[in-house]
């Protein structure tokens, strides 16, 4: 199969990518061991890695649609190399990621790539790049859950949590808020002073989400009650998924 780069230009993938899948791995491999404390230490260190892994994935789908779509400045600023160090802002890639799984249990990403709209071929195509983060976790949640019943029940549950936490982090990414992929997806198609009023408040939008969906319990029980059907509707578990889920957060029971 022809690479997806040409060989002059083709980025290597980043060791510190490689990292985080490799951890993610021993994660699963330590639930295999069967003993309690090896099951809830590998299904926290599955998912939260995984998680990691997801989020290098999905900004690396808005820079390779990007490049695909005439902005080719991702390639100079590393964005397809999956390196963690080349996004614009790792606290806000990576470490409030983190922090909303583990407080919350909400998938909610934060800003990394930076795409020059202008240099994109058209609207359409501006939209793509916005869309292909979000449809990234979407795919990967059904990757997950075709894995699923071929391993072993425990790790399965802490996969399936993995992969609702993909449909949660899709769902979320495509509402029409300012600072999500939802918003970028309709934006082109906006008014310029929108935009400009928009944009003084779109980095805080995703916070203030997150406290909506930690003091309103009700608006997160629908949440992750849509979470579960689409990951239903995608040959998921639910059930395993609820295991996985309440091993994760072992310090709630």
């Amino acid at each position: 199969m022809a690479s997806v780069f040409s060989a002059r230009s083709s980025p290597r993938v980043s060791p510190i990518f490689l990292g985080l899948v490799l951890v993610t791995a021993g994660g699963g491999a330590l639930t295999l061991l069967g003993t309690r404390v090896a099951v809830t230490a590998g299904i926290v260190v599955l998912v939260l890695f995984g998680w990691a892994v997801s989020l290098c994935l999905h900004e690396f789908a808005h820079a390779l649609v990007a490049d695909r779509c005439g902005d080719h400045s991702v390639r100079g600023l590393g964005y397809l190399t999956l390196d963690i160090r080349r996004y614009a802002n790792v606290g806000l890639t990576f470490v409030l990621p983190l922090l909303f799984l583990l407080i919350g249990g909400i998938p909610l990403p934060g800003g990394a790539v930076w795409i020059r709209r202008g240099a994109l071929r058209s609207r359409v195509a501006a939209s793509a790049v916005s869309a292909a983060g979000p449809l990234t976790n979407l795919v990967l949640a059904f990757l997950l859950a075709l894995v699923v019943p071929l391993v072993p029940p425990l790790l399965g549950a802490g996969m399936s949590f993995l992969a609702l936490i993909q449909v949660l982090a899709f769902i979320l990414n495509i509402l029409p808020i300012p600072g999500l992929d939802g918003w970028g997806i309709i934006d082109p198609y906006l008014a310029d002073s929108t935009r400009v009023a928009v944009s003084r408040f779109a980095p805080y939008a995703p916070l203030m989400l997150f406290a909506v969906l930690i003091l309103l319990r009700p608006v997160a029980t629908a949440l992750f009650a849509l979470a579960s059907f689409v990951y239903g509707a995608v040959g998921g578990d639910s059930t395993l998924a609820s295991l996985g889920q309440e091993l994760f957060f072992f310090w709630q029971r």
